[in-house]
């Protein structure tokens, strides 16, 4: 576990600053504090969060709503079928327990590291995923919760939406340091860009099927030459 730790503890000053910024969205969207505070709690997934804010300040439909956080989050699908080899030996309610827990970072950070293991679903596998995934909970709960207090006090003038986009780049470009992570995420770059005009996000969901893909190939591509 305290490998995983090790191994999250740089990006969650990025992550409490995408929280702390959802915080305040969630308020400046018309939320109550009460129903902000069970938003982040309960449904825990800042893309899906933000996604539904401006649907719920609208008056859209609830299927409306629903239909587009799960759109959003359908990249999780992928990193579904991806971990099952490694937790499948355990019971359903500590699979969907992880799968709360489950995040971006903590699958990227696992599957690098654990991805070609010859034996899956070990202790040692098992504990470095939880040391990866828990204290992101806690460093975006934190931080969002103390958004939801302080949204009220927010000038509405400030540019909060740039200092997400700063957040998840605090992320993401540590990451690049291999030639399948850069080609995955030119790749999702551009088809999230080109995907704007998508309805309910899918270009965001399109993206990270093109981005896996092309990551993939870029792997297999030298391994085929040699």
């Amino acid at each position: 576990m305290q490998e995983g730790l090790r191994a999250v503890l740089p990006s969650l000053i990025a992550t409490a600053t995408w929280g702390l910024v959802t915080g305040v969205a969630m308020v400046k969207a018309g939320l109550t504090e009460s129903m902000a505070l069970a938003m982040t709690l309960l449904l825990y997934a800042g893309s899906a969060q933000l996604t539904s804010l401006p649907l719920i300040a609208t008056g859209a439909p609830l299927w409306l709503i629903f239909a587009a956080g799960c759109v959003v989050n359908l990249r999780f699908i992928i990193f579904g079928a991806a971990l099952h080899p490694y937790i499948r030996h355990l019971t359903w309610p500590r699979r969907l327990a992880l799968g709360y827990f489950t995040t971006d970072m903590g699958f990227v950070l696992f599957m690098p590291r654990y991805g070609e293991a010859s034996e899956r679903g070990t202790r040692e596998q098992l504990w470095f995923f939880i040391g990866c995934i828990a204290p992101g909970w806690f460093s975006w709960q934190i931080a969002s919760i103390v958004g939801i207090y302080l949204g009220t006090m927010v000038p509405a003038n400030w540019s909060l939406d740039f200092a997400a986009v700063l957040a998840l780049l605090a992320v993401t470009i540590p990451l690049a340091g291999a030639r399948p992570m850069l080609v995955a995420m030119l790749a999702a770059g551009v088809v999230a860009w080109c995907g704007q005009v998508l309805p309910l996000r899918l270009g965001l969901a399109l993206a990270v099927l093109v981005g896996v893909a092309a990551g993939m190939l870029a792997e297999r591509h030298p391994r085929r030459r040699a």
